[in-house]
């Protein structure tokens, strides 16, 4: 999973038709492990671009995009966010939430 700056957060999500955004703190647990069943989805899903960034030096990003908690998941289509996953349950509720989104 790439990490990028918040700075390029914006970018992503109007260059993008479909943009998977992943935003975490680096001192959360169930970040950590939403994060290894991130990576096990893109093994899965290899045409799928998911891209990650820190929420801690994202607060603008955070209060734009009305993030509640981490870890937080956006989904984007042609820049306009069709879904926002907090629960990330197991892998393959994942799986199928962004399948059917993709």
């Amino acid at each position: 999973m790439k990490e990028i700056p918040a700075e390029y957060v914006e970018t992503i999500i109007s260059e993008n038709l479909t943009s998977l955004l992943y935003f975490y703190t680096p001192l959360c647990g169930t970040c950590q492990v939403a994060g290894k069943m991130l990576t096990i989805i893109e093994e899965l899903l290899p045409e799928i671009e998911l891209v990650r960034s820190n929420l801690n030096y994202s607060p603008r990003i955070a209060t734009e995009l009305s993030i509640e908690s981490v870890p937080c998941l956006l989904l984007f289509k042609n820049g306009v966010l069709k879904e926002k996953i907090y629960a990330f349950h197991s892998v393959p509720f994942l799986y199928d939430k962004i399948k059917e989104f993709i």
